[in-house]
């Protein structure tokens, strides 16, 4: 039976083992996958010192002079279908549901997420800001669509959480820029039209976005040219191989965003491997390479992860997309969350961005394609349901804040487990326990003494090390 979580206890869904280590403390938060009962307000659990069997089958080392990378977030995805969902609903609704997703001390307080230029899968259709066919000084550009659920969705957030950071990338250019004539359609013709005016104009239509978004008070801090640049499918989509995102990047974005005074990064991307390795030929090319701020990707194997840092150790990588799945919010995929969310961080990209945040009672694309969600609303009914991502992400998010830096770390365990440091100097390790058993692991930095820990059964688990 698919697993739900009560809206109103959700702000408690992280329980609490403290206990006293030597002179210092380790304090454990977890949320559990425990399938026989529903994740809600259960009691705050305390596991003693004296409870703790000072043996463990898993050593942990940490290893605090060597750092990687800086994180700049967690967060998910602005979609139209989610906005649509979210403003079907009373005031109070709204605002709970914002509270939990976007709040820094009651939520999950994500900082750092990613919305669609123009329609994305889970746009209610397909649309572009420029409709007028053959607009190239782009008279007739409008945001106008936007304004009615994809902007009020992301202003309530920033509402509540200011410091929150966007990118964005289009799933396709207006119909009219395409050989097709067509933003959706698999067919060969899913292309750029091979012109240095509907270059030009593209780029003119990027910079336009970024400009009205921010007369909204919405700042885009990242750009992506194109999403997914080999997904030719029956949803918005464009195919750009590597000569064309260099041209489109080199000869036209970064010279309209100058004469344009637009601040935002450009970012390669977004790209992915299935098949093609589209993103380690792009950035053999050293002028491009220098030309960009970094690269998007999803769906990226973590022997291509590796690869790219090995090849490009001076290039930033930023996570694009969590997997999607296949709408059924099972607590099996959510304990394969931490492990996607884990490869990524430890192959040095900066940042973890869930998919659909926000999706209505059908969970369905304007294709009739079903994905996963955070939070599902019912618009009939006025419902809200939380999936198991939630409590996930609600723990990673709490944990690697902005800031923290990543630290080198030994398993004798299974490597899905992340080690960070904060400002204060303080350590958190992220871990998941699969096993029905609670599992004590020996944790130690650097020459300290060694500290064990007790992680519960079926949990993902916060270590914060003081």
């Amino acid at each position: 039976m698919k697993k739900q979580f009560n809206a109103n206890l959700l702000l408690i869904c992280l329980f609490l083992s403290q206990f006293t280590l030597g002179q210092k403390n380790a304090v454990v938060y977890y949320v559990s996958f425990n399938t026989t009962n529903q994740i809600s307000g259960n009691p705050v659990k305390v596991y003693p010192q004296d409870s703790i069997t000072r043996s463990a089958k898993e050593k942990i080392t940490i290893f605090p002079q060597v750092q990687f990378q800086t994180i700049s977030g967690i967060g998910g995805c602005f979609n139209e279908n989610g906005g649509e969902a979210l403003l079907s609903l009373p005031k109070e609704k709204q605002q709970e549901i914002l509270r939990n997703l976007f709040d820094e001390k009651m939520g999950c307080g994500f900082n750092f997420c990613r919305t669609a230029i123009g329609a994305s899968d889970f746009g209610l259709d397909a649309y572009s800001y420029s409709e007028a066919a053959n607009d190239y000084s782009m008279s007739k550009f409008s945001i106008d669509r936007d304004k009615k659920f994809v902007l009020p969705y992301i202003k309530s957030a920033l509402a509540i959480n200011p410091n929150m950071k966007l990118f964005a990338s289009p799933w396709s250019p207006p119909a009219w820029m395409k050989v097709s004539g067509k933003m959706v359609g698999v067919r060969p013709d899913n292309t750029l039209k091979d012109s240095a005016k509907i270059y030009k104009s593209y780029a003119l239509y990027l910079a336009k976005y970024i400009k009205a978004y921010a007369k909204e008070g919405v700042v885009i801090s990242r750009i992506h040219p194109q999403n997914e640049t080999d997904m030719n499918s029956t949803y918005p989509s464009c195919v750009m191989n590597t000569k064309e995102m260099s041209n489109l990047v080199m000869n036209y974005l970064i010279p309209e965003f100058k004469r344009s005074k637009v601040k935002s990064e450009i970012w390669a991307g977004t790209y992915r491997t299935y098949g093609k390795l589209e993103a380690l030929e792009l950035f053999a090319d050293a002028k491009f390479r220098k030309s960009v701020a970094g690269i998007g990707l999803q769906y990226t194997k973590p022997i291509h992860l590796n690869d790219f840092r090995a090849l490009f150790p001076n290039v930033k990588m930023m996570h694009t997309e969590g997997k999607c799945y296949n709408g059924d919010n099972s607590m099996k995929q959510a304990q394969a969350r931490w492990t996607e969310i884990a490869d990524y961080l430890n192959g040095g990209v900066e940042n973890y961005a869930y998919w659909n945040m926000i999706l209505n009672e059908t969970g369905k694309s304007a294709w009739n394609w079903k994905q996963n969600g955070l939070i599902n609303i019912d618009r009939s009914k006025g419902t809200v349901t939380y999936n198991p991502d939630y409590a996930v992400m609600y723990l990673v998010s709490k944990f690697i804040r902005p800031g923290v830096v990543r630290v080198a770390h030994f398993t004798t365990g299974e490597p899905t487990s992340v080690v960070t440091k904060n400002t204060q100097g303080n350590y958190t390790l992220v871990i998941q326990n699969d096993a029905e058993t609670d599992k004590i692991v020996s944790v130690q930095v650097g020459e300290g003494n060694i500290q064990f820990v007790k992680i519960p059964a079926l949990a993902l688990a916060a270590v914060v090390l003081e």
